[in-house]
């Protein structure tokens, strides 16, 4: 059998003391560069503008959403997701006695319902939004 060498507590000591060394040295060196950089004057992502660019580049895509999603749930019963198919789920489920179904799909058919005028104000709004964009070089200017 080879024996290991064995470490001497001073040589354990001197590269503790090292690794230390290496570790403070380099918090200090982050440290100091974030400190240089001005970082601490104002927080990180807060936002500098409205925004206005942005919501003028997607505001067309935003359009065609609503209008899909407001086609679905104004669509008929053979459409999924429309609110009509699931009244007639609704009725199924009552008809067949299914009392949990029906309270289940009768909330469901509520919230349902309560998107159409959500969705047709952001329309209105997103309209707007759209007439001002045009006026205004696409959010680029004032």
């Amino acid at each position: 059998m080879a024996s290991t060498p064995r470490k001497t507590p001073a040589a354990s000591r001197t590269r503790t003391a090292v690794v230390s060394l290496l570790a403070v040295g380099a918090l200090l060196g982050a440290a100091g560069g974030a400190s240089a950089d001005g970082g601490g004057t104002k927080p990180s992502g807060a936002p500098t503008g409205d925004g206005a660019k942005a919501l003028c580049k997607r505001a067309p895509k935003i359009d065609q959403r609503i209008d899909r999603i407001l086609g679905r749930l104004n669509g008929d019963a053979s459409q999924r997701g429309s609110i009509a198919r699931l009244e007639q789920r609704v009725a199924n489920a009552k008809s067949a006695g299914h009392t949990q179904i029906d309270t289940y799909l009768d909330h469901r058919l509520t919230f349902r319902r309560s998107l159409v005028p959500t969705l047709e104000s952001r329309q209105k709004d997103l309209a707007d939004v759209q007439k001002w964009c045009a006026s205004h070089s696409d959010g680029a200017g004032s």
